[in-house]
């Protein structure tokens, strides 16, 4: 199948972050065994949607959904990931299908106990909610939500959001049992919720970043370079088939380009000591990428949570985490 080029305004182009023309160059990554159901897999329980009415964006609502592992015990406090766009990564037909990976990887000890939050731009009330017919950048507060570099956001989801589910569950408030991801311009919200909160949290998973000058987004790398180091892992994925910065007319703008603008992200972190991991693929603005290698993103974001002492006599620590050892691991 081959690319079709849809001759879009600029707005409607750039934008509309989901609109994803996948070909066969995003054809070829697959979904492993770590994103589907397994049999004797626990199953950890979806809530939702839910809906959350914030008062740093006025007038404002979002969808969003709660997963708790099945081991997750109230006695001891989860970790917690936040993802943005949250109906693309709670679903179980689309590209990340998250409860399967979190069921799998929790499962066989590859990451901690984590409740999950998928959380939905928000929308006035004259405006759609995001789905997975219609979501991107036009129908709603998603732009001024996810790509302006202030701290609204973050104030949003750290001072509304984790109250209100705190009052529900047991939540580490250790900013490193925290992780926060999405994919275009949810993933460049979810840097700039830990650039501003690290005392919230310190886990970043980005695919296909919007880093770019939608809202001024090109200016990262170098305010990375200008700034004190922060206390933030970070894992990058990107496609070099991603929107190469032609806007209209054909001129070509270095600000608009996904791909090289995640490369000088990249050589930011990198310079600054940054604990960051990255993967540049073949692929478009298309999440199939992602969603391939999520799994393995996971496990390296969590790659050092505290296990149990290590007994080499004793190797009940070493099995398959079921329900019903739900209290070995704080």
């Amino acid at each position: 199948m081959k690319i079709f080029l849809v001759q879009l305004s600029a707005s409607l182009m750039f934008f509309s972050a989901f609109l994803l023309f996948a070909d066969s160059l995003d054809d070829i990554y697959k979904l492993g065994p770590d994103s589907l159901p397994q049999d004797g897999v626990p199953k950890g329980a979806v809530t939702g949607p839910l809906t959350h009415a914030s008062q740093v964006f006025p007038d404002t609502t979002r969808h969003y959904w709660v997963y708790v592992p099945a081991q997750y015990d109230a006695a001891s406090p989860a970790r917690l990931m936040v993802f943005q766009d949250g109906h693309a990564f709670v679903s179980l037909d689309g590209a990340y299908r998250i409860p399967n990976v979190l069921d799998n990887l929790i499962y066989r000890r590859e990451m901690p106990i984590t409740i999950c939050v998928f959380i939905n731009p928000g929308r006035l009330p004259h405006q759609k909610e995001s789905s997975s017919s219609d979501w991107g950048d036009r129908i709603n507060t998603r732009p001024k939500e996810y790509n302006e570099l202030n701290d609204h956001y973050a104030q949003m989801i750290v001072d509304e959001l984790i109250p209100t589910l705190k009052n529900d569950f047991n939540i580490s408030d250790d900013p490193n049992d925290r992780a926060i991801g999405g994919a275009s311009s949810g993933a460049i919200c979810a840097f700039t919720v830990a650039w501003h909160r690290t005392d919230a949290f310190r886990k970043v998973i980005s695919t296909i970043g919007s880093f770019t000058n939608i809202r001024g987004g090109h200016v990262y790398p170098e305010l990375i370079r200008n700034s004190e180091k922060k206390p933030i892992r970070v894992f990058i994925q990107e496609g070099m088939n991603d929107n190469r910065g032609k806007r209209r007319g054909g001129k070509y703008d270095p600000e608009w380009d996904w791909y090289l603008q995640n490369r000088k992200m990249v050589e930011a972190l990198t310079e600054k000591g940054y604990d960051l991991n990255y993967s540049f693929g073949i692929g478009t603005h298309s999440n199939k990428h992602g969603g391939a290698m999520m799994p393995e993103m996971l496990r390296w974001i969590w790659r050092d949570y505290p296990r149990p002492t290590d007994d080499p006599m004793d190797d009940a620590n070493r099995q398959l985490l079921d329900v019903k050892m739900e209290d070995e691991l704080e």
